[in-house]
């Protein structure tokens, strides 16, 4: 099964300093054929404007993932964690129990590009917190490189639940694949740039569900790409 889901297709929220755009239902946009794929449960892509941001707002019983394309996130939360979150960094926060938490731009100027992932957590109740590291380009460069995954190996986040996201940097024509194991899902993101994903071409904000495929290929488009992989079980 594969299953091409377009960016322009997708719900859009705009508040003049935030323009988010949903591949699945979240807030205000509701739409039951896209509530999700396995444990994936928001994939937004948000443009925040500087000096604009989300003000505390509390979470709980969900793996949320935070990774900026493009400038600054000032996070903070109740557990006392802070930081800011550049280009290749990837920000795991579990909500646990419940957790309060606030985004904004970090610039008072620039815009911030990022995307915000919610992964359905393996279990519930757990305590709340966050992790965060730095993968550099030259580690996703023309290969998918795990940034988060259950057991947290290969230096990669430790998430609550049975998935593994990798995230691949690729040049003009350069290829690589990814092996999906039977029963298991994935989803493909295109941050930036084009792809073909199992013979299908995607533009940026594109995503392609993909179930029963034993071998993923992905090449890069005319000007480059940057994807997301997931594999996840159902």
């Amino acid at each position: 099964m594969i299953r091409v889901r377009r960016s322009a297709d997708r719900g859009r929220a705009d508040f003049g300093w935030l323009d988010s755009r949903h591949s699945f239902s979240f807030g205000e946009y509701y739409d039951a054929k896209h509530m999700g794929f396995g444990p994936l449960r928001v994939i937004n892509e948000d443009r925040v404007a500087g000096g604009g941001g989300f003000p505390p707002h509390p979470h709980r019983d969900m793996e949320i993932i935070s990774y900026v394309l493009e400038g600054a996130l000032e996070h903070k939360d109740s557990t006392g964690g802070g930081s800011v979150i550049r280009p290749g960094d990837v920000q795991r926060m579990s909500a646990g129990t419940g957790i309060v938490h606030s985004e904004f731009n970090a610039s008072k100027e620039t815009p911030v590009h990022f995307l915000q992932i919610w992964v359905m957590p393996g279990k519930k109740g757990i305590a709340p917190g966050y992790d965060q590291k730095a993968f550099a380009d030259e580690e996703k460069k023309n290969r998918l490189r795990l940034v988060a995954a259950e057991n947290g190996r290969d230096g990669a986040l430790t998430i609550h639940q049975d998935a593994d996201i990798y995230a691949g940097l690729l040049d003009a024509g350069a290829e690589v694949a990814h092996d999906l194991k039977k029963g298991r899902l994935s989803w493909v993101q295109v941050a930036r740039g084009s792809v073909t994903v199992a013979g299908e071409a995607l533009e940026q904000g594109d995503g392609v569900a993909i179930a029963d495929v034993g071998r993923i290929d992905i090449r890069g488009g005319s000007n480059g790409a940057e994807v997301i992989l997931f594999d996840m079980v159902p």
